[in-house]
C-alpha cells in the first residue's frame, strides 16, 4: 500500500498546485502556498501510518477533469486488481456522478463499475450496467463476454444463449459449440423435471448447432436407456466415438449394460475389438478383458490383457492383470502379487482421472465446464501410464 501512496503524493501535490493557481487572485494579499489543507491532511494521515485515509484524501484532491479522468479510471482499476473492491467502487461511482462527463467517459466508468460489482459478487448490479451498455450498443465486444459470464454463473441458460448469439453477430467468437453446451444444460434440467420430450428436442438442437457435441449423444443415450430403448441408446453412444473419441471411456459401461439387456454381448465384444486400435487408451481393453473373463474364462482374459500391456503400458491394466492371476496362485507368489496389487491400488487412488487441456485443472470427476478456467468441453481423461 505504501508504494501506492508515494505514487499518489506528486499527483496530489499537482492537484493542490492547480487549485492554488486557480485562486491566485484571491491569494495575492497573503503568502502564496502550494500545499493545500487537504494535502497536509493526507500527509498527516500518512505520517501517522493511516494509509487508507491518506489515499482517500488524495483521491478527493484529484479533481475530475478531462485531463484527470483516465487517472481516476486507472486508480479504480488498480484497486480492483489488488482486491480492494470497495475502494474501486467508490472511485467509479464518484466518476459516474459527475455531470461534466462526456457520454464516452460515462460509458467507460460504467464498464469499470460493472467489473467492480462482478468482482464483489454483486452480479445483479453488474448485469444491470452491462445490459444498459449492450442496449446502447456500447463496447459490445467487451461487454457481451462479461454478461455471458454472469449468465453462466447464475445458470440462466436462455439468456446465455441469446448473449452468445449476439457475440457471434458482432464477431467476438463462433457460438455454435458453446450454445450446444447451454442446450445440454437445459436438457439436463428438463430430464430432472421428467420432461423427456423437451430434453430430446434440446439435445437434437445441440447437435444441430455442433455436430461434434459428444455430450448431447451421451445424454440422449442415457434418456433412451432409462426409457428401455436400448437400441436407440446404443446408436447414441456409438456416435461418441466419431464426435470425440477421447470421451469413449464415458460410454463403454453404458454400452455394456445395453448389450446385456439385449442379450448381444458378442456384438459388444466385436465392437471393442474394432475400437481398441482406434483409441489410444486402456479403457476399452479393460472392458473387453472383463467380458472375456465372463464369457471365456480367466486364462483367456489374462492372456489378452498381457498382450495389450506391451502396447499400452498402464497402471490400471497392470492392476487388472494382477487381479486375474491372483485367483490361480497361492503361497509366496500370491503374497508377492498382493504387494503389487496394493501398490497399484495406491497409485490409482492418489492420481486424478481427468484434466483440463487449457488450464491443467484435474480431478476424479468429469466436468463439462472446467471449474478452473470456465471453458467448456476441455476436461478429458488423462492419458499415460497412470491414466488412460
Amino acid at each position: 500500500m505504501l508504494e501506492l501512496i508515494w505514487l499518489l503524493l506528486p499527483v496530489a501535490a499537482l492537484g493542490g498546485w492547480i487549485a492554488a493557481t486557480r485562486s491566485k487572485d484571491k491569494q495575492r494579499s497573503c503568502p502564496e502556498t502550494i500545499l493545500s489543507p487537504q494535502y497536509l491532511e493526507g500527509l498527516n494521515y500518512l505520517l501517522n501510518e493511516q494509509p487508507d485515509k491518506a489515499i482517500d484524501v488524495f483521491i478527493r484532491m484529484l479533481e475530475v477533469t478531462a485531463d484527470t479522468f483516465e487517472t481516476h479510471l486507472a486508480l479504480g482499476n488498480l484497486f480492483r486488481k489488488r482486491g480492494e473492491v470497495d475502494r474501486a467502487i467508490r472511485i467509479h461511482q464518484n466518476l459516474i456522478a459527475r455531470e461534466s462527463l462526456s457520454n464516452e467517459q460515462r460509458n467507460d466508468a460504467l464498464l469499470e463499475l460493472g467489473q467492480d460489482y462482478m468482482r464483489a459478487g454483486l452480479l445483479d448490479r453488474a448485469e444491470g450496467l452491462f445490459s444498459e451498455l449492450v442496449h446502447n450498443n456500447v463496447y459490445p465486444e467487451r461487454v457481451l463476454p462479461l454478461l455471458l459470464d454472469i449468465y453462466q454463473q447464475e445458470h440462466e441458460w436462455d439468456n446465455a444463449i441469446s448473449t452468445a448469439e449476439k457475440m457471434e453477430q458482432v464477431g467476438v467468437q463462433p457460438a455454435g459449440a458453446i450454445i450446444a453446451q447451454f442446450d445440454c444444460e437445459l436438457a439436463e434440467h428438463a430430464r430432472r423435471q421428467g420432461n423427456m420430450d423437451k430434453a430430446r428436442n434440446l439435445l437434437a438442437q445441440a447437435v444441430a448447432r455442433d455436430r461434434e457435441c459428444a455430450r448431447a449423444s451421451i445424454l440422449l443415450g442415457d434418456i433412451e436407456q432409462q426409457a428401455g430403448n436400448h437400441e436407440a441408446a446404443l446408436e447414441a453412444y456409438r456416435r461418441v466415438e466419431q464426435q470425440d473419441i477421447e470421451l469413449l471411456p464415458e460410454v463403454l459401461d453404458r454400452m455394456y449394460a445395453c448389450h446385456q439387456s439385449l442379450g448381444s454381448i458378442d456384438s459388444m465384444i466385436d465392437y471393442l475389438r474394432h475400437a481398441i486400435p482406434r483409441y489410444n487408451g486402456v479403457s476399452p481393453v479393460l472392458v473387453l478383458t472383463d467380458l472375456l473373463a465372463r464369457e471365456r474364462g480367466t486364462q483367456a482374459a489374462s492372456d489378452f490383457i498381457a498382450s495389450q500391456l506391451g502396447e499400452r503400458p498402464s497402471v490400471r491394466g497392470l492392476a487388472r492383470f494382477i487381479e486375474l492371476n491372483l485367483a490361480d496362485c497361492d503361497g509366496a507368489r500370491r503374497e508377492n502379487l498382493m504387494i503389487l496389487k496394493k501398490l497399484t491400488d495406491q497409485l490409482q487412488e492418489s492420481r486424478p482421472v481427468y484434466a483440463c487441456h487449457d488450464c491443467g485443472f484435474s480431478g476424479k470427476t468429469i466436468h463439462w465446464q472446467c471449474p478452473g478456467c470456465k471453458h467448456w468441453n476441455t476436461v478429458k481423461p488423462i492419458h499415460g501410464v497412470e491414466g488412460e
